[in-house]
């Protein structure tokens, strides 16, 4: 049983690297099912909290966040309707990573999750970076987008995962020593870097058997 966090420069093809080695580990790939665990907790819709994890770090969301009485909260708590802030998504974010972990057999993509697990006896931790150049062509060509789009999507995304890591007080997040692997994926193409990581992952279970 193992736990496998990749964190990744956006477009470095982490959900298809992901993806491909969930396959053919026969693991879970969490992504969108964590998005879907955090509204079930805080009893939103996921909407939302795909829209919450676009904004939140921004001015705005910390503007909104401060407006919010602490009254007024405990009331929207306590209702059907569910709330959300900065805190709340960290706190059930942390949480729900765990939960996953405990389960075992699973993929997950970025959230800090290489942070969350950092002492997990089970976790492998991936990072995957490229140049700019790169990973806006990668963005073009699978998600067939013109490159001004995906110039803009590739530089939206940098700068939300640095306001996450902020966020959850950190910024040695490009540092090789928090990974059992950082692989350039420049240089490597994406069935070469998937055998690679699920290589160490086997490696990993026959020396820690559950």
């Amino acid at each position: 049983m193992a736990v496998i966090t990749i964190s990744r420069q956006f477009g470095a093809g982490g959900i298809t690297l992901g993806k491909m080695i969930a396959e053919s580990l026969g693991y879970t790939f969490a992504d969108s099912n964590i998005i879907q665990r955090v509204a079930k907790e805080a009893n939103v819709s996921t909407h939302w909290v795909e829209s919450f994890e676009k904004e939140a770090g921004s001015k705005l969301s910390r503007f909104i966040s401060s407006m919010v009485s602490k009254r007024w909260l405990d009331r929207v708590l306590a209702d059907e309707r569910g709330y959300l802030d900065e805190k709340i998504y960290l706190d059930y974010l942390v949480l729900i990573i765990a939960q996953f972990a405990d389960e075992g057999d699973v993929v997950i993509l970025g959230r800090g999750s290489q942070y969350i697990l950092d002492d997990h006896p089970d976790a492998v931790h991936i990072q995957l970076v490229d140049e700019f150049e790169n990973r806006v062509k990668f963005i073009m060509e699978h998600y067939e987008m013109p490159r001004n789009k995906a110039e803009r999507l590739v530089g939206n995304e940098d700068r939300r995962r640095v306001s996450l890591y902020k966020r959850l007080g950190k910024s040695d997040y490009e540092n090789p020593q928090l990974y059992h692997m950082v692989l350039n994926m420049g240089r490597l193409d994406l069935e070469t870097a998937r055998d690679m990581v699920c290589n160490l992952v086997e490696h990993k279970v026959k020396l820690n058997p559950a």
